[in-house]
């Protein structure tokens, strides 16, 4: 599957956020990071950021197609980011 996940968390969490989420995902821009994932990965990046996150005040969402080939990217201005994971 295809997932994008964008995230709004409280500035103490970001870094781990983004930490968590690039183990798993590209880097696309702030707070937004997009790949393919198995099922066992996606479940293993939101119990991961589960464990990070306070429900009360912070906020993940996930975009989950089928395929990459589902999905229509249009970037207007400069592309951040890359395609590649880093660990």
């Amino acid at each position: 599957m295809f997932v994008i996940m964008a995230y709004d968390v409280n500035v103490e969490r970001v870094t781990k956020v983004l930490h968590v989420g690039r183990r798993y995902l590209n880097w696309v821009q702030n707070s937004l990071l997009e790949g393919e994932l198995t099922n066992a990965q996606f479940a293993r990046l939101k119990a991961d950021l589960h464990k990070i996150i306070n429900e009360e005040e912070d906020s993940v969402v996930f975009y989950v197609l089928r395929r990459q080939e589902y999905l229509d990217k249009q970037i207007l201005g400069l592309e951040k980011g890359g395609q590649t994971i880093m660990i």
